[in-house]
């Protein structure tokens, strides 16, 4: 039985709402939730009304989550086959010693079983080698023979009884092996079933032409003709995976089960073996990695995969682990000649169909139905979850494979390891993958071949990131007064990437090939190699990240800046002083005024402070270090904002200590009794900005900020929140500022520096989207605590204060990003501001956020030069020293596209896609942002599988090892809240989640989308190292356990009903399951090492993301648990998400649309 009740979708960013009773407030902070129902699961998103399916066609299988007519795999001839580039199920992960799983073939039960096999002996798949395969990498050539590939010659392919005699009629028997196909006719060769798909390009127009989700054939359209047969390699889904094949007219119909009832399908059956005779077999344990089945003793020369990734018909559930599968092995497929020159990137593929799980029905409960008779309708079956590309094995691997080794960046183009693999960086010429990550770190020569594979190009760039202690931060670089060395003509800065040439005397630029003089005081003389004799001393000529101390010609109005200012302004309206919120605040910056930032060794801060308060109107607050009493000016005509003092508003805290704290300790008896709910916002940031403005200085703004400012003044908002709106055209302008007001002073807050970050209190709608432009153009940051509590929401809000006020800045920022000739920069993502189509303005930037650029081609490239780029982030940090930052990287360039999809990074490759995805919701229908995402994914897919992989069924989804997890992670961006919002999520959660991503590292978006869960029953005290992850679906949860999710805002503690008492004890300091606290906001702090070593966890997961995350325990059967299954992203989600298996189907059903 399933572990849990039904999943409730949304949850909330926010926090739990008071006390959550009944579970009525809203997910994020927000409206009442009604009673959530579970939408019918139509169209694959939901129910959107404008593309809501029609009624179903007949075959529709309402629980396959798409629309699909047919048997998801149904045999079509009396000989059962295997699809020819079928690997049986996927290899043992490299490291484990265990015999790896396979899954055999399953077959009705009942059915006889067409084999030369006895049942314990059927083999199936190719043989893997023994070796450990890494993550290829640009410099790892594929060498024949590493690993078997899937292969595809169907017709020396020995096949489980009496061998077709030629290919179609392989095609013939593997065609009825389908997932959701459809049992009508297929068209005529040539034409596809369904609308022409053209995705526009990554980055365009969201104008999608070509198959809308998840539609339903009618039934004169059908899947590809028959030629095709299925089955998944590089990852690929074998038989079986082909979701929407047409059964082929032709052949009889003796074992298609033609007459079926309609809406019903049979089950999969992968090839003559019966399912039902398979309980797992002995052996290790299951890993529910993604890896061809080894075969015993054979060894297989061909293409090499590095591990291959067929997916195989859809088996059943699969139990929560178990033995492996072992015996259910099939002959090899012959062996390829290798291509000449490339190996074909036969990457992956996923295992045979394995035995039923528990509480799953073997796949005919009956007699064997070969005639004509209608089948009684069978239970559906699916794909096994485990025979998929799991992202835990994948993560795992590559921890394994190069988590010992150091990452030298001396050689160009080279994949880094996964973010979420600990590793080491030695810069030795191209900057760290901790500041810049690309979404393929070896691009396309010419733009046609770009424009044919549909990858996006795009680097993520980090400019100040935190380093960790064992790595160097940049070297500071002074060159005097003459300032950095710079080519002439396209002003790029030195790097190791120029060539010197005649003796030392002049270098010739890498970006754009322009010879420049070197000036008198940086001549040196060059080695044997043409390298300067001085190459390892200068860190702009061996190291990919640096810094130049800028001269007076790269500040403002040619003077030096003064040190930045931070000012307080504080919402002391009747809520913020209610809530305890207000004496919060000023009790907390008593001792967080110490910890302002402060350069290298300097033994204070040079950061002065100013404070402010406001309601209907604006107090300023006089507190010079001569005054005994702080004083407090009003300015109440907030139509024309101006700062009434300037003496005396920004001072040092060490110099007027004694007046800043009594103000804070006057400030909450001051406003104790006030009566005032109303508020103004924009005058608030004229005011700082004016101030900041008068100091002739740069700073930030922290605001502190409960309602919607309805009070007369500039900028006052209505409320237009309209769940209504939601899926309609008009859905858009919930996501744009109602005015133009705050893009304009965003604007000018960016001219003089002042970077706003915001602090939200909400008890209702209070427009994000409208508030959240200035914050948001000036590269601060938004947090938002909705229905904020003190006793629950204290802790996290203190953290996140203490964060945002020591963390790194720059102020004043200008960005620019150079490439070498062929390619440029066009796009832009990010918290930022844009006056023209270079430079990326930043009044502030911090540590934690990203800039996201995306480069279309403007020439050709060549592959011995390959691309660069370098990235210029000119700053003054917070000692007011004007810096510039340089990061250089060097990409590989190809002519091959098997080269392209060899070398990307999945991880960058959602990270950018969300951002385009999240920006697409301004402007277009989130229906249309959804097709072009799903239609973008179909074309990166499909060009693969066209071009790469070597030939074999249609019916097989083959997925390029490095992009195995592109259909999980993409599914989990369709259903995320910005682009399928549950019931209870607010139109204010949507608009902060998307300014939140906007500016997320590739690390933050990898766990938000597809969030980390432990067991913590499996936890070693005595040990630093983690438990295994699990994957996110509800079906790997045991009532016995304890498990950790996190995702970056929140952190859950799920407990199983059956949990041993001993542990609830020692973690809860409860004696039973029924005395645990659902309002727990922290774990008690108990003496026994389970409790230490599940805090010492939490306050790990804690310090690597950028904000504090909120903890909540869920019981099982409680409330709680929808909002935490809402984060099971591998499950179908109740606003209507597709599962993974599923969405894999779809993903498999478009990609044979565009390649028929």
């Amino acid at each position: 039985m399933s572990v849990n009740q039904q999943a409730h979708a949304g949850l909330p960013y926010g926090q739990p709402q008071p006390g959550y009773q009944g579970y009525q407030q809203s997910g994020y902070g927000g409206q009442q939730m009604s009673g959530v129902h579970h939408s019918q699961y139509g169209a694959y998103n939901g129910p959107l009304p404008g593309y809501q399916q029609p009624a179903p066609p007949q075959g529709y299988f309402s629980s396959l989550g798409f629309p699909s007519k047919g048997s998801p795999v149904s045999l079509n001839s009396d000989t059962p086959t295997l699809a020819p580039n079928f690997i049986g199920t996927l290899r043992a992960p490299p490291t484990s010693g265990a015999p790896p799983p396979t899954s055999g073939a399953s077959v009705p039960a009942g059915h006889p079983v067409y084999s030369q096999f006895g049942q314990g002996d059927v083999q199936n798949g190719v043989a893997t080698s023994a070796v450990q395969m890494q993550r290829p990498s640009a410099s790892q050539p594929f060498i024949p023979g590493t690993a078997p590939a899937p292969i595809s010659q169907p017709a020396t392919f020995r096949q489980y009884g009496p061998s077709p005699t030629s290919a179609q009629q392989l095609t013939n028997h593997m065609a009825g092996m389908q997932i959701g196909s459809s049992t009508s006719a297929p068209l005529p060769a040539g034409l596809g079933y369904g609308p022409p798909t053209s995705v526009p390009p990554a980055s365009g127009n969201f104008t999608v032409t070509g198959s809308g989700l998840y539609t339903s054939y009618s039934s004169s359209q059908g899947p590809p003709p028959v030629t095709m047969t299925h089955g998944l390699p590089p990852t690929s889904l074998s038989q079986g995976l082909s979701l929407a094949q047409p059964a082929f007219s032709g052949p009889p119909l003796s074992a298609q089960h033609r007459p079926q009832a309609p809406g019903f399908l049979p089950p999969p059956c992968s090839t003559g073996i019966e399912p039902s005779s398979y309980p797992s077999a002995t052996g290790a344990p299951r890993p529910s990695t993604m890896q061809g089945s080894q075969l015993s003793g054979q060894a297989l020369t061909g293409l090499p995969t590095s591990q291959p990734n067929h997916v195989s018909s859809p088996p059943p559930h699969p139990s929560m682990s178990g033995p492996a599968m072992t015996g259910l092995q099939g002959p090899p497929p012959p062996t390829h000649p290798s291509q000449s020159g490339y190996q074909m990137q036969q990457n992956g593929s996923f295992g045979q169909v394995r035995g039923p799980q528990p509480n799953y029905g073997s796949a005919y409960p009956g007699t064997p139905n070969y005639g004509s008779q209608p089948a009684p309708p069978p239970p559906p079956k699916r794909l096994d979850p485990d025979s998929i590309p799991s992202p835990i094995q994948v993560i795992e691997d590559d921890r394994n494979n190069r988590g010992s080794e150091p990452f030298i960046t001396g050689v160009r183009g080279q994949v880094p390891p996964l973010v979420t693999t600990n590793f080491l960086v030695k810069d030795q010429g191209n900057a760290s993958p901790r500041y810049i990550r690309c979404t393929s770190y070896n691009i396309p020569c010419t733009s046609d071949m770009a424009k044919q594979s549909q990858v996006p190009l795009a680097a993520v760039i980090k400019p100040l990131a935190t380093l960790p202690t064992d790595e160097a931060p940049p070297y500071l670089v002074d060159h005097g007064e003459p300032g950095p060395i710079r080519c002439n003509r396209c002003k790029a800065y030195m790097c190791p990437f120029m060539q010197f040439i005649e003796g030392g005397r002049r270098f010739q630029c890498c970006f754009c090939s322009c010879v420049t003089e070197v000036p008198p005081h940086y001549f040196q003389h060059l080695d044997h190699t043409g390298k300067r004799v001085d190459f390892y001393d200068r860190p702009e000529l061996s190291l990919g990240s640096y810094e130049f101390l800028a001269t007076v010609s790269y500040c403002k109005n040619n003077k030096f800046p003064n040190p930045p200012a931070f000012i307080f302004m504080i919402d002391v309206s009747y809520n913020a002083v209610k809530s305890g919120l207000v004496r919060l605040i000023c009790e907390e910056l008593k001792s967080l005024l110490d910890y302002l930032p402060r350069e290298g060794n300097m033994e204070e801060s040079a950061i002065r402070v100013g404070f402010v308060t406001y309601n209907k109107v604006l107090h300023f607050y006089n507190v010079k270090s001569s005054l005994a009493q702080p004083q407090m000016m009003v300015v109440s005509d907030v139509a024309d904002m101006f700062v009434p003092l300037l003496d005396g508003f920004l001072v040092n805290v060490n110099e007027s200590r004694t007046v800043i704290v009594s103000l804070l300790d006057q400030i909450p008896e001051m406003f104790a009794d006030t009566r005032e709910t109303e508020t103004v916002f924009a005058p608030v940031i004229q005011a700082g900005m004016e101030a900041l403005k008068a100091a002739e200085c740069a700073g930030k703004l922290f605001i502190f900020h409960t309602s919607l400012p309805i009070a007369e003044a500039p900028g006052k908002l209505k409320n237009r929140d309209d769940r209504k709106l939601i899926n309609t055209d008009k859905e858009k302008t919930l996501f744009q500022p109602q005015t133009s007001f705050y893009s304009n002073l965003a604007k000018d807050c960016v001219a003089q520096g002042c970077c706003v970050d915001l602090f939200l209190f909400p008890n209702q709608y209070l427009d994000v989207a409208t508030l959240g432009v200035v914050p948001y153009q000036t590269g601060g940051t938004i947090y938002k605590y909705a229905y904020f509590q003190l006793e629950t929401d204290q802790e996290r809000f203190l953290n996140d204060l203490r964060k945002d006020v020591q963390k790194e800045v720059g102020f004043d920022a200008v960005m620019r990003v150079r490439t070498s000739t062929g390619i440029r920069a066009t796009d832009f993502f990010g918290a930022f501001y844009m006056s023209n189509t270079t430079d990326v303005e930043l009044a502030g930037l911090d540590c934690d956020k990203t800039i996201t650029v995306e480069f279309r081609h403007d020439d050709k490239l060549s592959e011995d030069s390959g691309a660069l780029l370098q990235c210029a982030l000119l700053y003054t940090n917070c000692a007011g020293q004007r810096r510039l930052r340089i990061h250089n990287l060097s990409l590989n360039c190809c002519t091959q596209l098997a080269d392209l999809y060899r070398n990307c990074e999945t991880d960058t490759l959602i990270n950018f896609l969300a951002k385009f995805a999240y920006r697409g919701v301004l402007n277009n229908p989130v229906k249309t942002v959804r097709d072009t995402l799903i239609n973008q994914c179909a074309q990166i897919l499909a060009c693969y599988r066209k071009n790469c992989a070597s030939p074999s069924s249609a019916g097989q989804l083959i997925l390029p090892e490095c992009m195995k997890l592109l259909p999980v992670y993409l599914n989990c961006v369709l259903k995320s809240d910005v682009l399928q919002p549950g019931a209870e999520v607010t139109t204010d959660d949507r608009a902060y989640i998307r300014q939140l991503v906007s500016s997320m590292d590739v690390a933050e978006t990898n766990v938000f989308f597809y969030p980390r869960l432990l067991p913590l029953t499996k936890v070693d005290v005595d040990s630093d190292t983690l438990p295994a992850a699990i994957r996110n679906s509800e079906e790997r949860l045991s009532k016995g356990d304890m498990y950790l999710l996190e995702n970056g805002l929140n952190i859950f503690v799920w407990v199983g009903v059956n949990v041993q008492q001993g542990l609830i004890q020692n973690l809860f300091g409860v004696s039973s399951f029924n005395y645990i606290s659902s309002t727990l906001n922290t774990l008690p702090v108990l003496e026994n090492p389970f409790s230490k070593r599940v805090r010492s966890i939490i306050d790990m997961f804690q310090a690597q993301r950028s904000r504090y995350m909120k903890l909540i325990i869920v019981k099982q059967e409680d409330k709680l648990e929808m909002l935490f299954k809402h984060f099971l992203v591998e499950d179908k989600s109740m606003s209507g998400g597709a599962s993974y298996v599923d969405f894999l189907c779809h993903m498999h059903k478009e990609i044979r649309q565009l390649l028929s």
